[in-house]
């Protein structure tokens, strides 16, 4: 069992009948009247996301998810192909089950496919990737002094906004969960 004081982003809970995963909380304290937790939680069933409030004190019992790692073999007009690289079984999810979650990942890379009771729900980009550049503007000297940035094709097919001395084929570092730049490689 966990409270609500106890949540934190990632976090599954049983509420209902059905699966959430925690996406946003927030403790609020207002001065008057009692403290609550404000949540965002999506439906590991797809069912979309909802809001709710809780008391802190209020319990709900902690889903159990696995958590596989699992090659990204390739994908096959709407199914995505992924392979157990211990036992070699492979597993065909559509697009509703991936999301974008692959918009940043090459084929043969690892990824953790996310299940509960066998219906998989979710899937979990390595944190950071290496990847090409294949198309990109050029930056000009003197456009501006800091921070300025332009959009740059990946070799996935996915739009990174990187700065101005970045060119094409040049290999950069993206942070998968925000799709940010992080370094030239």
């Amino acid at each position: 069992m966990i409270t609500a004081g106890d949540f934190r982003n990632g976090i599954t809970i049983e509420m209902d009948n059905n699966i959430y995963q925690i996406i946003e909380f927030q403790h609020v304290k207002p001065g008057k009247g009692a403290a609550f937790v404000r949540t965002k939680l999506k439906s590991v069933t797809g069912n979309g996301v909802i809001e709710k409030s809780f008391r802190p004190t209020e319990k709900f019992p902690q889903a159990r998810i696995d958590r596989r790692e699992m090659q990204y073999l390739y994908s096959d007009g709407d199914l995505f192909n992924f392979m157990d690289t211990e036992t070699y079984e492979q597993i065909a999810l559509t697009e509703d089950a991936v999301g974008d979650a692959l918009k940043f990942v090459k084929e043969n890379e690892m990824v953790k496919v996310c299940s509960h009771n066998g219906n998989v729900f979710a899937i979990e980009p390595p944190l950071f990737v290496e990847l090409e550049i294949i198309e990109t503007e050029p930056g000009f000297k003197g456009d501006t002094a800091t921070g300025a940035t332009k959009p740059s094709t990946v070799e996935t097919g996915a739009t990174v906004y990187v700065p101005l001395f970045v060119e094409t084929h040049d290999v950069i570092k993206i942070d998968t969960r925000t799709g940010e730049y992080l370094s030239r490689v």
